[in-house]
């Protein structure tokens, strides 16, 4: 194994702005404490929330790295007191509440995942964030189970792409919305039951004739603003509505008179803030009943485009254009 540093490179910046705001900075290399290790990142996932951070709208919680990033994979170089597992020199991929645009970073090592045989370290790299939230929000929130109908927002994007897979995966009916017929199709080859979209027709009509006018069971949320009202007409009676990010607004109008006659269920998540303790036990979870479809090949991310992680801005940029499908990483080390 190759000699650690004193310092690393990673891509930060000094205030919020556009894209062009991260920039390259020299940090002391981080010191693993307790349950901790230290990874040599070699690609690091792009995620909305790091853009929200960029624009001053997302920052880390307590003690959280300012750098962003919140999922990586890589090589154990260090760990702290107390971990036995994840081993030095194991690859592995890792959910972290910060500092994954950098060469290295520090993960909990109750959040690190074996990277299987088999498992490009990109693609790997762009698993953790996605899977956490959509396993956690759609079948852990949502109480989805097999044979219902689930309506996703956004259908390419990176949630979009593991809500599809996932939703295959374990038998759930997956109808998405997305910005034109080229991303529609997409959604469509990737396995998506019906492709809506938004930009041509009226979601909610789609959804009655596409369900016969019974809704879904689960609508998976990540617009808000008037979007959730909207949702709730997609709804059939006992639905649950699950908002994980508000693009389109923090606030809504209702009628809670629906939601009691028809008896809806509305919740939400973040992932972030939650205790290391909460997500070890949501990584526990997804090792043992989804890492195995992982190894033995049946899931794997949606890849859009792999950027260098000294141009961090211009993967940002691609992600707010809105042009990708599936995930964007940075390539980080070796």
């Amino acid at each position: 194994m190759k000699p650690l540093p004193a310092t690393m490179t990673a891509m930060g910046f000094d205030t919020p702005g556009g894209p062009e705001a991260l920039r390259p900075e020299t940090l002391p290399l981080p010191v693993p404490g307790p349950g901790q290790v230290l990874l040599r990142v070699a690609f690091a996932g792009v995620n909305r929330p790091d853009v929200i951070q960029r624009q001053g709208f997302y920052p880390p919680p307590p003690g959280a790295s300012p750098i962003p990033g919140l999922e990586v994979a890589g090589q154990v170089v260090a760990t702290g007191d107390g971990v036995t597992s994840p081993f030095l020199g194991q690859i592995v991929c890792a959910l972290v509440s910060g500092g994954g645009y950098a060469e290295y970073c520090l993960a909990e090592a109750a959040l690190c995942l074996p990277v299987p045989e088999g498992l490009p370290l990109d693609q790997a790299a762009a698993l953790p964030e996605t899977l956490f939230t959509v396993w956690h929000n759609v079948f852990e929130r949502g109480w989805a189970t097999e044979g219902e109908r689930v309506l996703v927002h956004g259908g390419t994007s990176g949630i979009g792409t593991m809500a599809i897979l996932l939703g295959k995966l374990f038998g759930l009916t997956v109808i998405v919305t997305c910005g034109g017929p080229e991303k529609c199709a997409a959604a469509l080859e990737l396995g998506a039951a019906h492709a809506i979209d938004y930009k041509a027709t009226d979601f909610v009509e789609e959804v009655a004739c596409i369900t016969h006018g019974e809704g879904v069971h689960l609508v998976l949320d990540m617009v808000a603003g008037d979007y959730v009202a909207r949702n709730l007409k997609c709804l059939g009676d006992d639905g649950r509505h699950v908002t994980i990010a508000v693009q389109g607004g923090v606030r809504a109008e209702i009628n809670m008179a629906e939601v009691m006659r028809r008896r809806l269920t509305l919740t939400g998540s973040t992932l972030r803030q939650r205790s290391n303790e909460f997500k070890g036990l949501l990584a526990d979870e997804i090792h043992e009943t989804v890492w195995p479809l992982v190894a033995d090949g049946l899931l794997r991310p949606v890849m859009d485009r792999a950027f260098p992680l000294a141009e961090a801005g211009a993967a940002h940029a691609r992600m707010e254009g809105g042009s990708h499908i599936g995930k964007i990483v940075l390539a980080v080390g070796e």
